[in-house]
């Protein structure tokens, strides 16, 4: 069995299993949780991406949590809202941890997303891949 198969039966726990998507990495993404109003919907979404490379052995990984959201505002009809980001080194702010912070603010969920992580790390190292955590998606 490959290391993609392993991770992908290993993702059977989680609550939506990797797929492996047409560029030959493997995605996830899945609801975590949903708000509704009078004519409006948001929806906080986890999304992550797994790039296995046998011949380098290693695995780069790739995690965000987003808002989606559809319908008419309360205020005044129609509303936008804007996200930017900053790379320093290695470190990103406004990562997946700071998202969480804000995001939970406005929903109420117990989603671990590090419990995802974490799995995908322990498994690559068990095999003797290296580990890498990616910070823009187009890295993966």
């Amino acid at each position: 069995m490959t290391l993609k198969d392993s991770l992908i039966e290993l993702s059977e726990d989680f609550p939506e299993a990797f797929k492996e998507h047409r560029d030959g990495s493997l995605l996830m993404q899945f609801v975590i949780a949903e708000r509704k109003a009078f004519l409006s919907k948001k929806r906080l979404l986890y999304k992550s991406r797994v790039r296995v490379n046998d011949e380098k052995k290693e695995v780069t990984f790739f995690e965000m949590l987003s808002e989606s959201s559809s319908g008419l505002s309360a205020d005044s009809g129609v509303s936008f809202q804007k996200e930017t980001y900053g790379i320093k080194g290695k470190e990103r702010e406004g990562g997946i941890e700071e998202a969480a912070k804000l995001f939970g603010k406005d929903y109420k969920y117990n989603f671990d997303y590090q419990k995802i992580r974490e799995a995908v790390k322990e498994k690559t190292e068990k095999n003797n891949y290296s580990f890498s955590l990616k910070l823009i998606e187009k890295q993966v």
